[in-house]
């Protein structure tokens, strides 16, 4: 890999938190380079500049039926679709007992919002996790409002009742952008913006941690990009309960968006180097090799990322549409190392496990 140019200088840092209106400049006009610089010189006064992590963990969906439809979604099915599935708990302990004898770390479990599940059905899938020598990382915001309307209670009730069942930290799925003018569009079924945020505000208190995302390239403009950033950031402010931030663009395979045009390699380098500066109080950014490709993953890791993301030994959702990426865990080592780093395998709390 070729290491660019500015990891190799001393580039100062200019104190202050940036403003929204100060962020739109330097997603719009700040040359790319310059932007790198930035966000890298913060990154090596945040985290140990010598050092990159990565988790080895794998995407479990317990079902494929989904009543939100987004439109930028390859992988949900309608009920009675020959290949709609429902995961069983027998299905379920199969697949925790496989992770556990792998070595996995983390099983990170999502899935569609099913009119036919409940909260007993997440619950017993939280039960019995905890059986088993693996951190569960489940339910997303929309899972969580999904379950809450259906049960005809709060979700701050939902997430209390996944608390006592054992399980601590919960993925940033469904955000998209946080945007109503666009979840109107493409998604108009799914938890709105301020309910994604509200929900993630909820497990905060309650004593969860949770990640943060962003899918772009779904026609957003730059100021809702800075809207979706801003939201975040003040949640992380009053909270503190986000522990990383992680991007990618939106993948068009056989979605309803098939058609639709894919961000480039360099935007996505510009906003995990805006998100870095912008995102002063997350400790983490994750870069995406297994969506963005491996080497714009490796070069992240010099335009703010500390994090080379997950091994992801199973994968469904942009394999559905048409995007799938594979790697082991001595490629992902090789590849930090590439990229001029030590390699540190981590768990979903950022501890050190070697």
């Amino acid at each position: 890999m070729i290491v660019p140019s500015h990891t190799r200088h001393n580039f100062s840092v200019s104190e202050g938190r940036l403003s929204r209106a100060e962020g739109l400049r330097l997603l719009l006009e700040e040359p790319l380079h310059i932007l790198g610089m930035r966000a890298h010189a913060f990154r090596q006064r945040l985290n140990d500049p010598a050092t990159v992590t990565y988790i080895v963990d794998t995407n479990i969906n317990y079902t494929n039926i989904c009543a939100s439809r987004c439109a930028f979604c390859a992988f949900w099915r309608p009920e009675g679709h020959r290949e709609a599935y429902l995961m069983s708990v027998k299905e379920w302990e199969k697949k925790l007992a496989e992770a556990e004898a792998l070595g996995i770390t983390t099983v990170l479990l999502q899935g569609g919002l099913n009119p036919d599940l409940n909260l007993k059905y997440m619950l017993e899938l939280v039960e019995r996790a905890m059986r088993y020598r693996v951190h569960l990382h489940a339910f997303s915001p929309p899972e969580i409002h999904f379950i809450a309307e259906k049960e005809g209670i709060s979700t701050r009730e939902v997430l209390q009742e996944l608390w006592k069942a054992g399980l601590r930290t919960i993925p940033g799925g469904g955000a998209e952008i946080l945007s109503d003018r666009l979840r109107n569009q493409l998604s108009p079924r799914k938890v709105s913006a301020d309910g994604w945020i509200g929900i993630m505000r909820e497990a905060h208190e309650i004593g969860f941690k949770t990640t943060a995302t962003m899918m772009f390239g779904v026609g957003e403009g730059p100021d809702e990009i800075i809207g979706h950033l801003d939201a975040l950031r003040s949640l992380q402010d009053e909270t503190g309960g986000f522990t990383a931030f992680i991007a990618w663009d939106f993948k068009p395979g056989n979605t309803r968006l098939a058609g639709a045009r894919r961000a480039s390699p360099l935007l996505y380098l510009r906003i995990i180097a805006l998100a870095r500066l912008y995102l002063d109080n997350f400790t983490h950014i994750q870069a995406s090799w297994s969506s963005q490709g491996k080497e714009i993953g490796q070069l992240a890791l010099h335009y703010g990322a500390d994090d080379l993301g997950s091994l992801l030994v199973e994968e469904n959702v942009m394999r559905s549409a048409g995007h799938r990426l594979t790697a082991t865990e001595s490629e992902i080592r090789r590849l930090i190392e590439s990229a001029g780093f030590r390699p540190a395998r981590r768990d979903t709390l950022y501890n050190i496990l070697g």
